[in-house]
């Protein structure tokens, strides 16, 4: 029997994610804002199901004023907080003065983190020394926060003879275990289940010492994120799982990552791990958040997964031009602000800052940051040819060399 094709059911089609900020809109990015102070501050045993009622608020802070507001705040001294400035403006300013090394041909490629400056600082700040992170390539707020050198951060970039890693990761890939660094991984994904693992082997040894994970919103969707969550859930690891939900994988918007979930942090309740979002563009927030993350870890009481709200300002790397998926003024609409100038406020506001202080401190800092650059830049550069001896790529892999590698080096004059 023929059906009239008037009756026939529709054909299958698929939701095909689009960003909300695009070039010619002027739709600001960003999803489930709530007013500063809103949120309330669960107790560190409650319930995951009772956190799970907070799934599309915003943890805030700062108000549009600048005032500290909330059951979140009183985490960070003053003396933290101008602290986490300085951070703040340092990161900045190696961010600037990096992409400019870029443009003068003296380093083959470059990820800055403008816009996401507090993120890193902070929770660097809230956490202790002996804590381990596994960071992606925008993190580079916990190395200058860790108090890294910054001409070894440099060496690095410029992959002289002087870089730590001699010449084996990628610019901006850092590793530094005595900053509690894991290296970074061009795989984004693998940091996840490694800070897991390390979580769960500090367990099991009887220390005190938790891990922080680090994944962007995109590569949230990789397996490693998921199969991450299950060990977490199961042994109850002592983990932080940060997700920096910048709004953007390259040129893809996070609906792609997020799929039909109304936030990135539904996705921990779903492995009955307690999670929130936090206004990523606060440094008291990231602080507060973070320092109450690290005491559940601490206490036995779990991981938790923090959703940080942010943009990301710039490119994706020295590779990207963003014109062409995003409009050129996003950052300026964006809801939540730009996290110096939050917190410079905050400080000004309380009469611990002003403007004087404030320019005198830029200006030591672009002393510091050139200081560095000419020293780090005085060991040359592997775009003029400057790199490690080739025998070091056999370093630091065994303790006890095999017979065919000592073969292999000796070939090339080791």
């Amino acid at each position: 029997m023929e059906t009239d094709s008037a009756d026939a059911p529709p054909g299958l089609r698929l939701r095909i994610p689009e960003p909300i900020c695009r070039p010619g809109s002027s739709e600001p990015a960003g999803r489930y804002l709530s007013p500063a102070g809103e949120a309330r501050r669960p107790a560190l045993d409650e319930k995951v199901e009772r956190i799970a009622l907070m799934r599309k608020q915003l943890v805030r802070v700062l108000d549009d004023d600048g005032n500290a507001v909330g059951p979140w705040a009183g985490t960070a001294t003053n003396d933290q907080l101008r602290a986490g400035l300085r951070d703040m403006l340092v990161v900045r300013a190696l961010d600037a003065r990096m992409l400019r090394a870029h443009r003068q041909g003296k380093i083959s490629f470059y990820m800055q983190c403008l816009g996401e400056e507090a993120i890193a600082c902070a929770q660097q700040r809230a956490l202790r020394p002996g804590d381990m992170h596994f960071p992606t390539y925008r993190q580079q707020g916990l190395l200058v926060a860790s108090g890294y050198p910054l001409v070894t951060m440099m060496n690095q970039l410029l992959s002289n003879d002087h870089d730590p890693l001699r010449g084996r990761q990628l610019p901006v890939m850092y590793s530094s275990r005595a900053h509690r660094f894991f290296s970074i991984s061009g795989n984004l994904g693998t940091q996840y289940v490694q800070a897991v693992g390390w979580a769960m082997a500090s367990a099991l040894s009887g220390a005190t010492d938790i891990a922080s994970a680090w994944i962007g919103e995109g590569a949230s969707a990789e397996s490693d994120f998921h199969a991450a969550l299950v060990f977490a859930s199961t042994y109850q690891a002592p983990v932080i799982l940060n997700v920096v939900n910048n709004q953007w994988a390259i040129s893809t918007p996070e609906d792609f990552a997020r799929g039909a979930a109304a936030t990135f942090a539904d996705r921990g309740f779903g492995f009955g791990i307690p999670a929130l979002r936090v206004d990523g563009n606060d440094y008291l927030a990231v602080h507060a958040v973070s320092t109450w993350a690290a005491e559940r870890a601490r206490s036995n009481l779990g991981p938790t997964m923090i959703e940080w709200i942010t943009l990301r300002v710039g490119a994706h790397s020295t590779s990207d031009d963003p014109s062409g998926y995003r409009p050129d003024d996003a950052g300026a609409r964006f809801p939540l602000g730009d996290p110096i100038e939050r917190l410079r406020q905050h400080l000004v506001l309380i009469g611990e800052w002003d403007d004087d202080r404030h320019r005198v401190l830029i200006e030591q800092i672009a002393g510091e940051i050139e200081h560095a650059f000419t020293e780090a830049d005085s060991y040359g550069e592997a775009k003029a040819g400057a790199t490690s001896d080739p025998r070091t790529m056999f370093d630091d892999v065994y303790e006890m060399m095999p017979r065919h590698l000592l073969e292999q080096r000796r070939q090339v004059g080791g």
